[in-house]
Parts: structure tokens; sequence; C-alpha cells
């Protein structure tokens, strides 16, 4: 007698492909977030010589969260947010926006990604805006592309981020701060999921800046849009609930504000900073923190019932 095995279908090979994932990153409430990166590694390759600009870096994103994320020149956030938009393709780990696998995309479906589920602001506006189209024309256009109807949409959205005066109004004809408020409009037109949006704020004065990032958080809680931000720029970072800081090409501490009533009942900013585990217990403590107490090289660690005690070694460096 003959014994017979049930061959798997595709959607079980993807189910237990699902849960092999789920286990490498430490169990399926890891992988829930509405962008999830695990193990992120990018390796470029340059005259023979191998540069690491991401080094397992690991992150989640919460549906409808604006978030901030910042870090020096060179510290790998550029990169991250080149392959969330879908411009780069990892090197190795796992890299998931609105549930879609960006290792496991086809050119095809890139595109579409791009299109539809995905939105842009830059730090150029000449990347944001077409020059020769007025405001209206611009937040348009993302529509006829994708033969959807145009309606009253863009004037709308043009109102939304406070700008519906610019509607006819090419972009020479505009401020940086205007300009910087219709594109957007521009990035959400095609109602996408997650809107990325690198230094928006980069070329503006501190005023006109609270005005762009004031149509972002606008957008954010009237379209419920995710919303990551790559800046620099502290006063930035200060104006979202969570700041991730990355640093080596891991993420390294972030910082979590939140709105407390005090004793007299006025409200108050509360803010916690915390460093950032990766799965085997690694962590990288704030530069001021070091800095501050001059460690190099080592440290002692001292275990306490509810607490780790760390401090320089003992030669005092």
């Amino acid at each position: 007698m003959t014994a017979t095995t049930d061959v798997p279908d595709l959607a079980e090979l993807e189910r237990r492909a699902a849960e092999r994932a789920a286990a490498r990153a430490g169990g399926t409430d890891r992988l829930g977030g509405h962008i999830v990166c695990d193990g992120l590694v990018r390796i470029f390759k340059t005259d023979g010589i191998e540069v690491v600009a991401l080094q397992g870096l690991d992150l989640v994103v919460d549906r409808g969260e604006l978030l901030a994320i910042v870090g020096a020149s060179g510290s790998g956030k550029s990169t991250l947010l080149n392959i969330l938009s879908g411009l780069d393709v990892p090197t190795a780990g796992i890299a998931r926006v609105a549930g879609v696998d960006l290792l496991a995309m086809s050119a095809k479906s890139r595109l579409r990604y791009r299109r539809h589920t995905v939105g842009f602001v830059w730090q150029q506006t000449a990347r944001n805006l077409l020059p020769y189209l007025t405001a209206r024309e611009n937040v348009e256009l993302p529509l006829r592309l994708a033969r959807q109807r145009v309606d009253g949409r863009a004037g709308e959205l043009l109102e939304m981020v406070g700008v519906g005066y610019c509607a006819d109004r090419r972009p020479a004809e505009m401020s940086g701060g205007e300009q910087q408020r219709c594109a957007v409009a521009v990035a959400v037109a095609n109602n996408p999921e997650v809107l990325f949006a690198d230094e928006p704020t980069g070329e503006l004065d501190e005023a006109t800046a609270a005005d762009v990032f004031g149509a972002l958080r606008t957008i954010n809680a009237e379209l419920g849009v995710t919303i990551v931000v790559v800046t620099h720029d502290p006063q930035v970072a200060t104006q979202v609930r969570r700041t991730v800081a990355i640093r080596d090409g891991r993420t390294a501490s972030e910082v979590r504000r939140s709105a407390r009533i005090a004793d007299d009942g006025s409200h108050e900013l509360h803010t916690e900073e915390y460093a950032l585990l990766d799965r085997a217990g690694r962590m990288q403590l704030p530069a001021s923190f070091v800095n501050t107490l001059e460690l190099r090289e080592r440290v002692k660690l001292n275990l306490e019932p509810d607490h780790i005690e760390i401090r320089p070694g003992s030669d005092g460096k």
C-alpha cells in the first residue's frame, strides 16, 4: 500500500513562508505594522569597494502614524527612504509597505506601487511640480495619468493644505513654502496609503517650514495617510509624537512625546527617549551620553532588580 502525500498549493506555500518570515522577525506582531523593516541590509559596490549603508535596520510604523526619521549625513536615512519609496532594492532583509513585499516586486508592480501606494514630497521643488502647469493642473495630473475622475479634488486638496488661492498660479509665481504645500497636495492626489517626505522644509525659513509641516499634519489627520518625514531639522522632529534616530545604518534610538495634564490642570508635553534593541540584544547608546561620560572601548554593566547600570571602565575612559 502506497502512502499519498498532499502537495501544498501556492497559497499554502505563501502562508508557510510568511510564518517563517514572522518567526525570523520575532513573531507575527512584529510584522503587523503598516511599514515594516526587519534586518534590512543595503550594500553598495563602488570601484570594487563595498560600502554598507544599512546594517540590519529594524523599523515598524503603525498605520496612520506621523513619524520623523533623523540622522547625520551618511547615517543611512536617505538609503532607507529610497528603498521604502521603491526607488532602490535592499540587499537582504524584510521590507514591507502597506502589505507590499518590496523585495518581490517586478518592474511593472514597482511602477504601480510608486503610482498608487505611496506618494512623495522631495526637498527640491523642481522634483515635485511641473513648472509649466498651474497648481491645480499639477494636482490633477496624477489623476489623469491614472484615468481617474478629476472633479473638484484638486481644489479640495489645495484648500486642505492652505494654498487654495494658488490654484491658478504656476510654481514661479509661488513662494517656496507655497510650492511645498502644493507638492503635498500633488503627493496625495491618488489617495496613497503612505506619504514619504525627504527634507520637505530643508530650504525654508522657520515660519514657512511650520506652514509646510502643518500641511502634513492636516493630511495625516484628515486623510489618515501614514507619513514618514526624513529630516535633519530638530524643530521638525519635535512636532511629531515619535522620532527615530538612525546611526551607522541602524535604528539607534527613538523619542516619544505625549501630552499630559499637570496637577494645575494645564497641558504639558512629556518626552521620553529610548535606546532600541535588536533581536541579538544589541543597542547603541545616544551619542550625547557617550560624549558626556567620555565612554571609550568598554563599559561596566551591573544588573539591578529593575534596571541596568552602565558605568565607565575602570580606567575612566
